[in-house]
């Protein structure tokens, strides 16, 4: 659930994806091709048993616009740590190819995009925020010193109110119209000086390249 944002035009991030576990969501994603979507590491689960939604805005209701894949391959980095979270994104393959667009389009200089838990009506709705890029933590460095590194990216607010949290893992952090950041973890939600720590997309472009390509 996002907290500090808000509620999105209906239908209008159109490469956020809701990855299902049995039919729950569980994690997000980021539709980069017709047949690909990225994730969080931590996110797998067994592609049995995974769904992949395109063209949703409320998760618990039925719309007209969802497309719903089955997955046919799931990729974790080769280097992935669960224990401290390095290299924390894997790819998914599914089984055909969708009818969005993969281009994304934003205005703001820096976005969140996940689902959150709407207590009103119980119901996952597609929301986004606008978080401030800050620095690293000297409290997030000192909680976890060997976690921080060239491959993550801090982000969030000094004073708190605006983060990433429960069901958003492996969604997307957009800066200037390009996919950056995939949440990866934090220190509880939205607490001042505690920012979100991110996935640094960039570093693994070539990785997403050779895999898409050979897959």
């Amino acid at each position: 659930r996002i907290i500090g944002g808000t509620v999105v035009e209906p239908y209008s991030i159109q490469h956020q994806a809701s990855l299902l576990f049995m039919g729950h969501h569980f994690c997000g994603g980021t539709l980069i091709h017709p047949q690909w979507v990225v994730s969080a590491a931590h996110c797998w689960r067994p592609s049995s048993m995974m769904t992949v939604v395109l063209g949703e805005h409320s998760i618990n209701t039925k719309e007209e616009f969802e497309q719903i894949f089955s997955v046919s391959v799931i990729i974790r980095h080769y280097n992935y740590k669960p224990w401290s979270f390095n290299n924390d994104i894997m790819l998914i393959k599914v089984w055909k190819e969708n009818e969005l667009c993969c281009r994304t389009v934003w205005t703001h200089i820096l976005k969140l995009c996940n689902w959150y838990l709407n207590h009103f009506t119980n119901n996952f709705e597609c929301d986004q925020c606008d978080p401030s890029p800050v620095t690293f933590s000297a409290e997030v460095v000192l909680e976890r010193p060997a976690s921080i590194n060239s491959r993550l990216i801090c982000a969030g607010s000094l004073l708190g109110g605006k983060d990433a949290c429960q069901g958003d893992s492996g969604g997307p952090l957009i800066c200037d119209g390009k996919f950056e950041g995939i949440v990866s973890w934090g220190i509880g939600c939205a607490y001042a000086y505690f920012p979100g720590v991110y996935t640094k997309v960039r570093n693994y472009v070539e990785w997403i390249n050779w895999v898409t390509q050979n897959n």
